[in-house]
């Protein structure tokens, strides 16, 4: 059962600060600072009632990054709060986003990061604190030039190692850590 819409301005509001807050604030990902801080990272909430407009919305957002010189936009949070409360669901949908970057010609352009308030890696309990590497309070499809993760993947020799890290960093804090951060997840009960 899907839930009535909040105001895009809390969505944003509480997406940009588990941005600031764990991505940026943590380290998590050591690229994502410079497009925000630069202004070049857009927040999309979608509208979306079902799945093909949802996917026809990604779409519009894949195409404007194809179609914006990287100086203007970098990189685009795509944040969908109603739809796909599952993350077997949005796992679903991840591999359709992935066919429509097949349709656009973007493979090898646009890679896409998924983030989900139940995110949970393979052969991990749910409650596992490396899941919360990939949390995001609403479920949300990052789109990222290849080229911006190239640039930054030279600027850090050690980029491999930052999963490895974040994990590290996650257990050393703890959930209670976590959750000191202050970043609120506004649907629960997402299963």
């Amino acid at each position: 059962m899907s839930k009535p819409n909040a105001p895009d301005e809390l969505v944003i509001a509480t997406s940009r600060k588990w941005l600031e807050q764990a991505v940026i604030g943590l380290n998590l990902c050591p690229f994502a600072k410079k497009p925000y801080y630069k202004q070049q990272l857009r927040f999309c909430v979608s509208h979306a009632n079902h799945l093909d407009h949802f996917l026809d919305q990604l779409e519009q957002e894949i195409r404007l990054l194809l179609h914006t010189p990287a100086e203007e936009l970098e990189t685009t949070l795509f944040i969908e709060p109603v739809l796909f409360q599952s993350f077997d669901e949005f796992l679903n949908i991840v591999e359709l986003s992935e066919q429509i970057l097949v349709e656009n010609q973007a493979i090898g352009i646009i890679q896409i990061a998924p983030f989900h308030p139940k995110f949970q890696f393979a052969d991990t309990d749910a409650d596992d604190i490396s899941n919360y590497t990939n949390r995001s309070p609403y479920p949300t499809l990052h789109l990222i030039r290849e080229s911006s993760i190239d640039q930054a993947v030279a600027a850090f020799p050690d980029a491999a190692q930052i999963y490895q890290r974040n994990i590290a960093l996650l257990q050393q804090m703890g959930i209670n850590g976590w959750e000191k951060l202050g970043i609120t997840y506004p649907d629960n009960e997402l299963s």
